[in-house]
């Protein structure tokens, strides 16, 4: 069995799998690693990987290194089972390669866009020979509306949950309105520019936001917000000599 464990800006997700299933998640806030010690001690687990997009702190260290298994620290020097065209790979977001790990092992042989609504937007490529073009990194929900009080003078802090409307009727709806209807066309841009290159275009939306939206969208989008955690199942897996 597999230890898998995703530490973000804001939270930790663990989960354990068995080959290429998922048995079970948990999540955690801030960035201790404590938790995750009751999967250890409940699954038989004899590798794992882990993938941060923060440094570890003292206190995670110490605690990673008393692991009775070992611990592949995912890096850009790991081997992935695709091919990473992405100019400067010591920049690049371990979260974001984990995502299109895991839809490209979903649909190895189709064009993928990954889109992960986190902290930040990001928007991913990978073609159907297996081949990540690249992606763009965009505000997320919280970093918008806070964005948009901080940096003026008056405008108020909106809460993402409320009144909904197309065009706002009153400062507060439009501070939503403009937030969640711009990411939203932002997705729907993303997908109208590749679909006109790769008309049989697949689209993942992974992350912790949900959005709402037409059903055109919705039929063509692959919800999964496990999507981080399979693909970094399946490089330890890859690694392992599993696949």
């Amino acid at each position: 069995m597999n230890l898998v464990i995703d530490i973000g800006n804001s939270s930790v997700k663990a989960a354990i799998f068995n080959g290429e299933t998922l048995l079970t998640t948990i999540v955690g806030p801030g960035s201790s690693l404590f938790f995750i010690q009751e999967l250890v001690d409940k699954y038989p687990v004899q590798s794992g990987i882990m993938a941060s997009v923060i440094d570890l702190n003292e206190e995670n260290r110490i605690w990673l290194e008393k692991l009775p298994f070992a611990m592949l620290v995912l890096n850009h020097n790991t081997p992935l089972p695709i091919t990473n065209l992405y100019e400067t790979p010591e920049t690049l977001g371990y979260d974001r390669i984990a995502a299109v790990v895991g839809a490209n092992a979903r649909f190895p042989d189709k064009d993928i866009l990954v889109v992960d609504a986190g902290t930040a937007i990001t928007y991913e490529f990978i073609d159907a020979a297996g081949r990540y073009h690249g992606g763009n990194i965009s505000p997320g929900v919280q970093m918008r509306l806070k964005a948009l009080h901080q940096f003026t003078g008056k405008l108020p802090l909106v809460s993402a949950q409320g009144r909904t409307l197309p065009m706002g009727r009153d400062t507060e709806t439009a501070i939503r309105a403009g937030v969640l209807k711009g990411i939203e066309y932002e997705i729907r841009g993303y997908i109208t520019y590749l679909k006109h290159k790769y008309p049989e275009l697949l689209v993942f939306l992974t992350g912790r936001e949900e959005f709402s939206f037409d059903t055109s969208i919705k039929n063509i989008i692959f919800a999964d917000s496990f999507l981080v955690l399979k693909g970094l199942n399946r490089i330890l897996n890859f690694n392992n000599g599993r696949i």
